[in-house]
């Protein structure tokens, strides 16, 4: 399953969502936002919002840090 985060550098839910991924031994691809116009145009695209993280997950976007619904996606028991 491909997982794309889009974060930037100083937002607490992004390192958590990150943190949580690596805990469950998910990998996942980390674009920064903030340095990159294309990547954030394409995460607005995606999801409609100007937040982070947005989170990429074989094409089911979820917003912000939810822990149930990236165990639930990810299928993370």
């Amino acid at each position: 399953m491909a997982v794309v985060v889009y974060s930037t550098p100083t937002c607490p839910y992004c390192n958590l969502t990150k943190e949580f991924l690596k805990k469950n031994k998910i990998s996942f691809r980390s674009v920064d936002v903030s340095q990159d116009e294309k990547a954030q145009a394409e995460m607005i695209k995606k999801s409609g919002q100007m937040h982070v993280p947005v989170i990429d997950a074989n094409g089911t976007i979820i917003l912000g840090f939810d822990e149930d619904k990236l165990r639930e996606t990810l299928k993370i028991k």
